[in-house]
């Protein structure tokens, strides 16, 4: 073990892992004061080494690393990959492939909902890590000692826990599950934010056309100050404030200045500026081109019982089958189905349909029924002759 700080190591080393099977992943980061985060610590490892690569030593170029995470004969393994993917996109524009997630796989092997790192090194590699250093300044240098081997847990017990969820998956002919999973997190566009759709992450409940344009005009040139100053968003300006000043509407400078929020001398500034512009460029645009509001019905209210059986269907299912629920639909998905047989949602295509959808379907549609047997919730398919006697009972 050791920690590269050269481009001479850090050469060397990928040479050596890029003849590798498969290899695990990590990085440390801090997002605490940027918009991006920034990365400070990135570990590696395969069968036989394992290595901590810092990345802000003077004059390294990672280069080599991001070569080796493009290099499609060697496999990529990491647990809860989001936040490691949308680093290496943002620094590098770089996706690893191909891509193993561990939590995903663990998901689709049945231990439950977003399994946390630490229980599956328990479960799997029957150790326990040191809590410790988790909450540290991964940015500070000299690293200490115990702060490195925090880091290199992430990968070393990574191996076992990969090896282990493999055979599962294997085992249980889920492998392509799992290959349909990754298909999202190695798509660039997965990670990227663009500030023309900043709004949709905003709590907007009104039905009002202009207030909503404001909003997403707000939204968006606060993405790009954010993004373009490398700040948190609600350092630019906080969610309130900016609906705020969609429901004023402000015109003038010391308009803006008096909302509650901002600081008094906040529309002579440029951010001030930008904001009267904005707010001026939509007020003078024709309501024809204002934005449609796309609010979503309430669910029909003839749909609840045919919800209530989707959620059995549901939770036997991922009992019966050993699968996460989060996985396979969320209530907003059974909502979907419940309304609509073409609903456009994940579980009605693929693996997940094969599992839960076509059976969704089939109990929607009377053609499977629910019945206590042994204590237990199963399924039988209904016949003609049950069809018959259940319209005599109508």
């Amino acid at each position: 073990m050791s920690v590269i700080t050269t481009n001479d190591q850090l050469e060397a080393l990928c040479k050596r892992l890029e003849k590798s099977e498969y290899i695990t992943v990590d990085t440390e980061f801090l997002r605490t004061k940027t918009y991006y985060s920034k990365l400070c610590l990135i570990q590696v490892a395969n069968e036989e080494e394992y290595h901590a690569i810092d990345p802000l030593a003077p004059g390294i170029n990672l280069d080599p690393f991001y070569d080796l995470m493009t290099n499609e004969n060697i496999l990529k393994v990491f647990h809860a990959s989001r936040q490691d993917i949308e680093i290496f996109v943002n620094e590098k524009g770089v996706v690893p492939k191909p891509l193993f997630d561990s939590q995903v796989a663990a998901m689709v092997c049945g231990f439950g909902d977003s399994i946390g790192y630490e229980k599956l090194v328990l479960n799997m590699a029957n150790a326990t890590l040191d809590k410790s250093t988790r909450i540290t300044d991964w940015s500070r240098r000299p690293l200490t000692q115990r702060q490195i081997d925090y880091a290199l847990g992430d990968v070393t017990h990574l191996r076992v826990i990969y090896k282990k969820l493999d055979a599962q998956l294997k085992k249980s002919n889920r492998s392509h599950w799992l290959e349909q999973e990754m298909a999202d997190l190695t798509n660039p566009e997965t990670f990227i934010v663009r500030p023309e759709n900043a709004w949709k992450r905003l709590k907007i409940r009104s039905s009002n056309r202009l207030f909503n344009a404001i909003a997403r005009a707000l939204a968006e040139w606060r993405e790009q100050e954010a993004q373009s100053r490398n700040i948190p968003r609600n350092r630019v300006m906080r969610d309130e404030v900016l609906l705020e000043v969609s429901a004023v509407r402000p015109e003038h400078a010391n308009v803006l200045g008096s909302i509650r929020g901002l600081s008094p001398g906040f529309g002579q500034s440029k951010s001030g500026i930008k904001v009267l512009a904005a707010v001026k460029q939509v007020l003078n645009q024709p309501e024809s081109e204002l934005p449609e509001i796309s609010r979503r019905r309430p669910p029909a209210q003839n749909t609840d019982p045919v919800m209530e059986l989707l959620k059995v269907l549901l939770k036997m299912t991922c009992q019966n089958e050993n699968v996460a629920p989060k996985l396979i639909a969320s209530v907003d998905d059974l909502e979907k189905l419940a309304e609509k047989d073409e609903a456009d949602i994940q579980a009605m295509s693929g693996w997940r349909y094969d599992l839960f959808g076509k059976q969704a379907l089939a109990v929607k549609h009377g053609d499977l029924a629910f019945v206590l047997k042994n204590g237990a919730v199963t399924l039988i398919p209904m016949t003609d002759n049950d069809e018959e006697k259940q319209e005599e009972d109508s």
